[in-house]
């Protein structure tokens, strides 16, 4: 980056004449330099005219990110299928049971969708009222006026419930320009792809409830444990890449 140049020490040098014995007071008197405060000027417009430059050239500042054609322009949330994700754990939940926001702005579309996978009884302990149940959470946003590259990388650990240093982060190949794996140990794993200005992510969580029924809440028991979500990583990647070409009407060739 251009800066503007040091004016403090030239300003000063009109002051140092005090404190100059009498051969250099005098010397300077004969010699009548020039005014600093011309210097000074002169480089001050030259400090802004490269800057200026700078600017025009690499476009600091007003550079948009490039979209590669995703686009939001109604909801997706009721069309996605998560066929992957379905066939490795259980159906989505009917379509009215989805939740969703979708933002259109100027700087920013996004949309977020909240689907319910369909209930498991756990099967080593049938009928004794406990289920293990999945959520899959879509966030998608483009970001048409700043490119989110660097806050991408910074926010690798970060969660909805603050920053995690022991979550497990696994990079995934050949998925946009980056993308990557968080593994938690609560019961969640998510998948978040950088491609341009649109960041996406697909989250896996699950959680234990339950159900009464014929049985009371004092014979339920130990509930089951939280299950392991590594076996189901190919499959969320594969929902990505479906999202991803969902979103985008003509992908390059």
């Amino acid at each position: 980056m251009i800066s503007e140049p040091e004016m403090a020490g030239e300003f000063g040098a009109v002051e140092t004449r005090e404190v100059m014995g009498d051969f250099d007071r005098e010397f300077v008197g004969e010699r009548r330099p020039r005014k600093p405060w011309l210097w000074a000027l002169g480089g001050m417009v030259m400090s802004s005219v490269l800057w200026a430059a700078a600017l025009f050239l690499y476009g600091l500042g007003d550079r948009k990110p490039d979209m590669h054609g995703y686009q939001l322009d109604q909801n997706p949330c009721p069309s996605l299928q998560l066929k992957s994700i379905g066939a490795a754990i259980a159906p989505r939940e009917s379509t009215p049971k989805v939740e969703s926001g979708l933002l259109n702005h100027a700087a920013l579309d996004q949309i977020q969708c909240f689907i319910p996978l369909r209930s498991r009884t756990r099967a080593e302990r049938p009928g004794n009222g406990w289920s293990i149940d999945y959520t899959v959470v879509i966030t998608v946003a483009l970001h048409k006026k700043t490119d989110p590259g660097a806050e991408f990388e910074a926010r690798q650990r970060v969660t909805e419930f603050g920053v995690d240093p022991d979550a497990k982060l696994e990079t995934v190949p050949d998925l946009g320009d980056k993308a990557y794996l968080l593994t938690r140990d609560d019961g969640k794993s998510e998948l978040r792809v950088l491609e341009g200005g649109a960041v996406l992510s697909l989250s896996l969580s699950t959680f234990t409830q339950y159900q009464s029924n014929d049985h009371s809440e004092d014979e339920a028991g130990d509930g089951p444990g939280v299950p392991d979500l590594s076996p189901y990583q190919s499959a969320m990647i594969s929902d990505m890449r479906d999202l991803m070409s969902s979103l985008n009407p003509d992908p390059p060739a």
